[in-house]
């Protein structure tokens, strides 16, 4: 080894040792003829020193250091004089008093500063993603998901799951996003898909009575990009036979407690994780993922707003839509030009408008109102009362239909929140949603869609309601929420051939269809499937907000930009002609082809 301790483990029970470390310059000072290097590596940074009158060969070799230059040295570990301790470092009361110094490597000026944690253009930082990983946060990011990893392997293994690999080439099925597809030169004009989940093939391996599986699996979708979304992501996959949803959300909720007490104990979690179902979570928070550290819960006034004289509010009750709103606390003070932003806001997430009620500072009988013309002070009072609104607050309500509504109140109470410094950083408040409908009616394909996906049960109650109501069947499915992110998502599957087929067929696939897509999978479960269900958990948006971080590219060795482009290798890229010759693949633009 090169090195004998890391940069970050030295202490006071240090002092007097020989030791030598190897890492890259961190900082460099000049001062009264001395040399003071912070010197780091993955473990953390120490301060070491250069004195000409002990050590002048290596002081010469020093004054030419620059950062990120790769240095060993060889000295002795002292207590940092007296006033000169640096609390704001692990290693802060001792010092590397340094005898030798080799340069391992120089360095030219990097493209961003690695010494500081200041905001880099995406470009940079993603086309230099070697040295972007370099800053100790990114570092300590990276320890974190293998923390996290780690203890998650450690946990389902000691509860009698078997880790096992599933392939990454595999057939083209619909489940719910567009697949990345592979052209097989052995089989000219087929194509492999790159795994959306290991949704078929895990319901297989309960088939194949393993009974507990789990895998760290590497899934591709090939869908536009946001924060918490990248073309390639990583779940953790659990699937169980012999199972309820009970046994499933119960050893979710101990897996995350374990998890998060034993990697970032100073976290605060809100135990046991509340519990609730689709319709509760969108009655009081528009959202089927909602973050409950905080209140302004949605209220819904439409029967007050029928009393009214506002023709806005009539449209929308008559069109089948429905009127509601939030309370925010000590904002009815706010000014014309904040409204603007709250309205502007409103109208880009598909809203028509947005009606304001502030509240005087002063009376909570007092309001101030675009709409005052068209309420009375009665029915003011009783919105007022439905709100639990009191003195200074401001009402923000949306009259749409009930999915605008939603969508629109969910976005402003979050923008709220965050301006108010309502969401608390120490807590995770995990939340369980439950009792999802099964499906939904698209009106674009005038088809149902699958809330979650094809493969989970109805409950068995309702059954019967897949020839005549369809849209009150409820499915199996169950969420996991943090924070206001879905972190996970499972359900009981199906196991009967029988009733699987049926779903398809309300779906819409033809006999055909079915077979050709789902043959193999359909015909597994003839084989005596037993009852079974599971939950894939979400990696890269667990660390996301474990570490505090606002996107999972924080949180990924080396993410995609928003054009899911690799920036250091710029790949998609063109390919030769020769290969496309050997795939039997023809492109439209000919101009794209090397060669």
């Amino acid at each position: 080894m090169l090195k004998d301790h890391s940069c970050g483990e030295l202490r006071k029970q240090h002092i007097g040792q020989e030791v030598t470390l190897a890492g890259w310059v961190h900082r460099r000072r000049d001062h009264g003829g001395m040399v003071f290097i912070d010197l780091r590596d993955r473990e953390g940074i120490v301060q070491v020193v250069f004195n000409p009158q002990t050590a002048q060969q290596a002081y010469e070799v020093a004054t030419s250091l620059r950062n990120e230059y790769v240095i060993q040295l060889s000295g002795e570990v002292t207590l940092r004089p007296r006033g000169t301790a640096n609390a704001n470092l692990d290693t802060g009361e001792v010092e590397v008093s340094v005898k030798k110094l080799a340069v391992l490597n120089p360095s030219p000026t990097p493209p961003f500063y690695i010494n500081e944690d200041v905001d880099v253009d995406e470009l940079l930082c993603l086309k230099y993603r070697y040295l972007y990983l370099r800053r100790q946060r990114l570092q300590r990011n990276l320890a974190l998901r293998h923390r996290v990893i780690k203890f998650i392997r450690d946990f389902l293994d000691g509860r009698g799951f078997l880790e096992v690999e599933t392939p990454i080439l595999i057939k083209s099925t619909p489940e719910g996003a567009r697949d990345y597809l592979v052209p097989s030169r052995l089989n000219l004009g087929k194509f492999y898909a790159l795994p959306q989940s290991p949704q078929q093939l895990k319901q297989m391996l309960m088939v194949s009575g393993l009974e507990r599986y789990f895998q760290i699996a590497r899934c591709f979708r090939d869908e536009d990009l946001r924060a918490d979304r990248q073309p390639e992501f990583t779940q953790c996959d659990v699937e169980m036979s012999f199972v309820d949803e009970e046994d499933i959300l119960q050893l979710t909720e101990e897996m995350f407690t374990s998890l998060v007490k034993e990697v970032i104990p100073q976290k605060r979690m809100l135990l046991p994780f509340p519990r609730l179902t689709y319709r509760e979570a969108m009655e009081r928070y528009g959202t089927d993922k909602p973050d409950i550290r905080f209140g302004m819960e949605l209220r819904d006034i439409t029967d007050i707003a029928l009393q009214t004289e506002f023709d806005i509010f009539h449209a929308a009750i008559k069109a089948g839509g429905t009127v509601r709103g939030i309370c925010v606390p000590g904002c009815g003070s706010y000014t014309r030009h904040q409204m603007d932003e709250l309205i502007g806001q409103a109208t880009s997430n598909g809203a028509r408008g947005l009606t304001t009620v502030s509240i005087s500072s002063e009376s909570s009988t007092s309001f101030k109102s675009t709409a005052l013309k068209h309420i009375t002070q009665a029915q003011l009072e009783s919105i007022a009362a439905r709100f639990d609104a009191r003195q200074g607050d401001l009402l923000l309500i949306v009259a749409d239909k009930p999915d605008v509504v939603n969508n629109v109140l969910d976005v402003l109470r979050r923008e709220m929140a965050d301006r108010l410094n309502l969401r608390d950083k120490n807590l995770l408040a995990f939340t369980f949603i439950t009792d999802f409908p099964l499906l939904q009616w698209n009106d674009a394909t005038n088809k149902w869609d699958v809330m979650h996906h094809p493969f989970t049960a109805p409950k068995d109650e309702d059954i019967a309601l897949l020839d005549f109501d369809p849209a009150s069947v409820g499915g199996r499915h169950y969420d996991l929420v943090c924070n206001g992110s879905e972190l996970g998502s499972g359900s009981i599957r199906m196991h009967h051939r029988q009733l699987q087929e049926k779903i398809f067929t309300l779906l819409g696939y033809s006999s055909e269809e079915i077979n050709q897509q789902f043959g193999p999978f359909l015909a597994a479960l003839e084989y005596g499937a037993p009852p079974h269900g599971g939950i894939a958990l979400g990696i890269d948006r667990t660390i996301m907000i474990f570490a505090g971080e606002q996107s999972i590219r924080e949180v990924i060795a080396f993410p995609k930009n928003q054009n899911a482009v690799d920036m250091i290798f710029d790949a998609p890229s063109v390919v030769t002609r020769q290969q496309l010759d050997e795939l039997n693949l023809t492109l439209k633009n000919k101009q794209i082809v090397k060669g």
